[in-house]
């Protein structure tokens, strides 16, 4: 990325921050410019009102109060200023001075900086989708049980059927061999004719 931009004609670096501002403004929406996001709220609420913060901060950065060193002022400030965020009365006071009293009205400003609560409506497809999976997860469950149930019927009616056939007996139930075995027991040469 570095390298294209450096190589790019015309360049795309300004040598002030006026400077880049109106190049995006004349640019038509062809030309970014990336700045210290607090510059940009700035001059986002600023006349003509025609440039806007696309995405998100790259980084998050506070601002401090110095004191001396060995200040007793030091943890009164900070509590101080930690009890304002908690209490959102700091947001509250940035939309008053920064938005408010903007140029461009109350419209303008970073939506993320403005929270609202959630209501049922705007999380009411999550739920649709849950309840619509759900639904289909019993469908095919109840459609597998049925495809097994009939299965394993069917193979229970072939295993009754298979056990309940005996062969019937045969006729003669003296066979050759024990003939054979009563013939020898007196030996070839007891029978002579």
């Amino acid at each position: 990325m570095w390298s294209y931009m450096k190589s790019a004609e015309p360049s795309v670096f300004t040598k002030t921050t006026a400077d880049g501002v109106a190049r995006v403004r004349k640019s038509k929406g062809k030309f970014a410019f990336l700045l210290e996001s607090t510059m940009n709220e700035y001059i986002e609420q600023r006349k003509p009102c025609d440039t806007m913060k696309v995405g998100g901060n790259l980084d998050s950065k506070g601002y401090g109060v110095a004191t001396p060193k060995g200040s007793a002022l030091r943890n009164a400030v900070n509590l101080a200023v930690l009890k304002l965020n908690e209490q959102g009365l700091l947001d509250k006071l940035k939309n008053k001075w920064w938005y408010d009293k903007g140029e461009c009205g109350s419209g303008g400003g970073d939506s993320k900086d403005k929270t609202s609560a959630l209501s049922l409506s705007n999380v009411a497809g999550v739920f649709y989708i849950l309840v619509g999976g759900l639904g289909l997860a019993m469908m095919v469950a109840l459609i597998e049980f049925c495809y097994k149930s009939r299965a394993e019927s069917k193979r229970m009616k072939l295993t009754k059927n298979t056990q309940n056939f005996k062969p019937a007996p045969a006729t003669n139930t003296q066979n050759y061999a024990t003939y054979r075995e009563g013939y020898n027991v007196y030996g070839t040469e007891s029978v002579k004719i």
